[in-house]
């Protein structure tokens, strides 16, 4: 089976063209994830045909399960069907390109500049704030809107002032004020992503506000641990900052693995941008679980 190796701000995926490859992908999520015995990545991309957009998504993570939305994954498909031609043009002349995913159709528009492109943005779609979206509950009842902006939990005996928001996918929004790489993530992220107020666990991100355009933020993600970094996350962290008046409507989101940029007018779509690169490509021998690398 073919597969390409691709990375958003060191965000890295296993791509391969699905389309009438039959797997059990979840399984197989885990074994080529593996990064001692498999190829090694944040997840397992699949490219297929879809009848209500120009591509399709599914995204499975190192522990087999499979993630409704992802900002850097999306990327990193624009990037792989752009740069293999599977485009055919079309969508460089239209300026777009639609994928669909278990959260809905995402669009990205593709900039140039002299008509060389420049850079790939994704719309997000708009971000949702009530507990039965992302969800959350507590006790025997979802949490009442009003606490999803400021919400404590204790984990791991340290009380944390807590912000949950959905990008299709859910997230956990906890503002630092020292530097994020002083935080306990590695203790802390587990707990959290598997609190009982998570029926279906949460991404959870560690953000520290450096001016009204920049935000520094570490990412544990939900069935992956700590990653490099995480589109939808990004996003999650903008739109909960400028909730609480912290920033403007365009920031950079500063991640151990680059900088995304996110945009948010503070009603509708949020859009994100940011770098895409292909590694290298290679076969995988399923059978034997091994891979053969170009």
């Amino acid at each position: 089976m073919n597969f390409t190796k691709l990375q958003a701000s060191g965000n890295d995926f296993i791509l391969v063209e699905a389309g009438g490859v039959g797997q059990d992908w979840s399984p197989l999520a885990t074994a080529m994830c593996d990064r001692h015995f498999g190829i090694g990545a944040d997840g397992l991309l699949l490219l297929l045909p879809s009848d209500t957009a120009d591509f399709r998504m599914r995204v499975f993570n190192p522990d087999g399960s499979e993630a409704e939305a992802c900002g850097n994954g999306i990327r990193c498909v624009t990037k792989y069907v752009l740069d293999k031609g599977l485009s055919a043009g079309k969508f460089e002349k239209a300026g777009e390109i639609s994928v669909e995913t278990m959260a809905g159709i995402r669009r990205i528009k593709l900039h140039k500049t002299m008509d060389k492109l420049t850079r790939i943005q994704v719309g997000m779609g708009t971000p949702k704030f009530e507990a039965k979206d992302i969800p959350v509950v507590v006790g025997r009842g979802a949490v009442d809107i009003k606490s999803m902006l400021s919400y404590h939990i204790t984990v791991a005996g340290k009380k944390l002032l807590l912000n949950f928001v959905s990008m299709g996918n859910p997230h956990t929004i906890y503002f630092w004020q020292r530097s994020v790489s002083d935080f306990l993530l590695s203790e802390l992220g587990p707990e959290v992503e598997r609190h009982r107020m998570f029926p279906n666990r949460t991404n959870f991100e560690v953000a520290n506000v450096i001016s009204r355009q920049q935000i520094e933020a570490r990412v544990w993600e939900r069935g992956v641990g700590e990653t490099l970094a995480c589109g939808s996350g990004a996003c999650a962290v903008a739109v909960a900052a400028q909730r609480h008046g912290y920033i403007d409507n365009k920031v950079d989101i500063k991640l151990p693995g680059g900088i995304l940029g996110v945009e948010w007018d503070g009603k509708g779509e949020v859009f994100l941008s940011g770098p895409a690169e292909i590694v290298f490509t290679g076969e995988w021998l399923t059978e034997s679980r091994l891979s053969r690398v170009d």
